[in-house]
């Protein structure tokens, strides 16, 4: 029997649903864009493969980047959650950090996602040192499990404080309240961060909880339809951390997909601008209601071990660091009461879309700016979802909303917009730049997303990147990053240990022995991986410190050693404050491991315009486009059939099926051997 042999990618966004298709045994690619479908979204995974796909039996593997756990969260549309907690500490999830909604103002409001009745206590205590005061009562557990089921929870978090240090209470009491829970929504906090700090804990824990009803369901769904259409392989979901997991771990640790979707984008830019000979980039992920921005450095994506969802909502798991703002194609232009121009964070997405989609929505957004301005082609949008764009509509809109009320023309009304949306982006970007000490001249812009290349020059310009980097197709680099993305497992556990006081043998033998569990779970889901590696940190600091740094670990076979420990603490130390702290005693509060299995690299060669042909070849038009106060004559051209070594001067036009490129006046664009765009100024 024929082994299948089609891999597929699919990035569901707020407005599209990208779908990549590689044919392993053809050494060939396809892609698809079709409209995300809201409610749910797994009738537009099924349809974004259809359209590429005609036997679900060819397909070997689905690997998925997903919103619905992002979405849940932002729009407080999790199932309703119990915690069951130790007595007395029923109100850390509202307590937090003592931060405030607006750092500098007297007035603010948080409302956690479990109100104060569905918080409950049992009376149990376990020590900072792990010894346990008050052994929990079985039954307590199940009568307060029984009480939040009565009271319409459809999930439960069972967190004991200093869990981390010893699991056996809240372990004994999960069993407890696994056997009269409903369902199988309930999350063990010990099981989701055995960590310490009590409140980052908690909300991580209980936001697993609070989406596993939701995500569950979804992939069931998904489950259910990709089965009733013949496909017999297998589903991984990409992490926040870049790395894939099976479905079924997912659905225990949903947590771990918060930012699944930009995540996938991460990885295919990395590996993209690699294979091109950019190791320092900026990705740019322009959708439909986003701009996502994230700094890789020496072709390795950074990694944050938490970060805010929103406020007070606190996700610590390893995450690809990543800035969103609301700036997308569909983000909303208006005039504030004080008559300043603002755009977004307001969205009209997918449904009812931009004014040019004749869906309905009459605020202009900055896709309606840029067909005003003729850089997008009215007769041939993006995602089949219209034929035809309403340029006319777009024009009356920004005219009567912004052009009236500020005394400008459409054109510079709608060029105004794209400013101000050129500097949000720019604005983002040096956050993750300059403010973090990196010179954005060393860097190259990847714009991606459906938007995204429309505004890459005017990222340059209003940066001062050294130049952009844009993929064979764009629209669709996050559903190609769900294909190239390793399987990973990460984990980590509370130490709480003077460095001098430590036994780093016995720590060298518990790291390799979970890292050896975890290699397991990796082999269980059957995948063919081209190499496992096992990844080791320490999280260390000095005594009296709060802040920690990450110490990359090496076990050797001959085990782990205090001096091997210091060694590598001080190197890391002194790289990222300049001096050491002499005669400070070490504390080693964490431990990290992170298991990757190293799927086959894809060849970046499938890329290359094998068949490419010269400009002239190319051209479809000559379109008038307003840029910088003026009117100018660009050439347009089908961007796919380049060959290599193409240079074209802006301003120019390159139009594809999944975007469309703006070279902007003063830049040149040139075709690389693998089929990508490099914008640079002209010389």
């Amino acid at each position: 029997m024929k082994k299948p042999a089609l891999v597929i990618g699919v990035d569901v966004g707020g407005t599209f649903t990208d779908v990549f298709v590689l044919d392993e045994a053809a050494g060939t690619t396809t892609t698809s864009k079709v409209p995300s479908t809201h409610g749910d979204q797994s009738k537009g995974f099924i349809e974004g493969i259809a359209s590429r796909v005609e036997r679900f039996s060819n397909i070997s593997t689905v690997v998925h980047g997903t919103t619905v756990g992002t979405n849940a969260l932002l729009e407080r549309k999790g199932a309703r959650t119990g915690i069951i907690t130790t007595q007395g500490f029923r109100d850390v999830l509202e307590m937090r950090r003592r931060d405030r909604p607006t750092t500098w103002g007297l007035k603010g409001a948080f409302t956690p996602v479990v109100e104060r009745p569905d918080r409950v206590e049992v009376n149990e205590r376990v020590l900072s040192d792990g010894s346990v005061l008050v052994a929990v009562d079985e039954e307590e557990a199940r009568a307060r499990a029984l009480d939040l089921a009565s009271a319409g929870c459809e999930s439960v978090c069972v967190f004991f404080i200093n869990g981390y240090a010893n699991a056996d209470n809240e372990q004994r009491a999960v069993e407890a309240v696994r056997s009269v829970w409903p369902n199988p929504y309930v999350t063990a906090a010990t099981e989701i961060l055995p960590e310490i700090r009590e409140f980052e804990r908690l909300s991580t824990a209980t936001l697993n909880a609070y989406l596993q009803p939701v995500v569950s369901s979804y992939f069931d769904r998904l489950e259910t339809g990709l089965a009733g259409n013949g496909f017999e392989g297998d589903i991984l979901i990409v992490q926040s951390n870049g790395g894939v997991m099976a479905v079924d771990t997912a659905k225990r640790f949903p947590v771990r997909t918060a930012l699944s979707g930009p995540a996938a984008g991460v990885i295919a830019a990395t590996e993209i601008a690699g294979a091109a000979g950019f190791d320092n980039i900026i990705t740019c992920d322009m959708g439909g209601t986003s701009f996502d921005v994230s700094l890789v450095a020496g072709g390795k994506a950074a990694l944050s071990a938490q970060t805010s969802i929103d406020f007070g909502m606190v996700v610590r798991t390893p995450m690809i660091e990543i800035t969103t703002i609301g700036a997308g194609g569909g983000s909303i232009a208006s005039v504030d009461q004080s008559g300043l121009l603002q755009v977004g964070p307001q969205s009209a997405g997918s449904d009812p879309g931009p004014v040019c989609y004749g869906l309905g929505n009459t605020a202009p957004t900055v896709t309606d700016a840029n067909l005003v301005l003729g850089r997008i082609n009215a007769a041939r949008p993006i995602g089949g979802k219209l034929d035809q764009l309403d340029v006319g509509a777009a024009r009356a809109a920004i005219d009567a909303d912004i052009g009236n009320k500020l005394d400008l023309s459409v054109e510079d009304a709608a060029e105004a917009i794209l400013r101000l949306a050129n500097a949000k982006m720019a604005g983002a970007i040096r956050l993750v730049s300059i403010e973090r000490g990196h010179d954005p001249a060393k860097f190259a812009a990847m714009p991606f997303g459906g938007g995204g290349a429309l505004h890459a020059g005017a990222l340059i310009n209003e940066v001062g990147l050294g130049s952009a980097l844009i993929p064979r197709y764009p629209g669709i680099t996050s559903a190609l990053g769900c294909v190239v993305a390793d399987m990973r497992h990460d984990k980590v556990q509370t130490v709480n240990q003077l460095l001098d006081q430590l036994d780093a043998a016995d720590l060298g033998v518990k790291m390799n022995a979970d890292a050896d569990a975890m290699e397991a779970v990796l082999k269980s889901a059957d995948i063919a991986f081209a190499g496992i590696d096992h990844l080791y940190e320490l999280d260390m600091l000095y005594l009296g410190q709060t802040h920690t740094v990450a110490v990359p670990l090496e076990i050797a076979t001959s085990g782990l050693d205090r001096e091997a420990i210091r060694d590598a603490f001080e190197s890391t130390y002194t790289i990222a404050y300049g001096r050491l702290l002499e005669g400070i005693p070490m504390r080693v509060m964490n431990y990290r491991i992170a298991v990757v299995g190293r799927r086959p690299g894809l060849d970046m060669n499938l890329f290359a315009p094998a068949d490419g042909k010269p400009a002239d070849e190319c051209r479809t038009e000559t379109r008038s486009v307003y840029a910088n106060g003026q009117n100018w004559a660009a050439p347009v051209y089908e961007r796919l059939d380049l060959e290599i070594g193409t240079m074209l001067k802006g301003p120019a036009l390159l139009e594809q099926s999944d975007t469309t490129i703006f070279v902007d006046p003063g830049l040149t664009a040139t075709v690389d051997g693998f089929g990508n765009l490099i914008i640079r100024a002209e010389d």
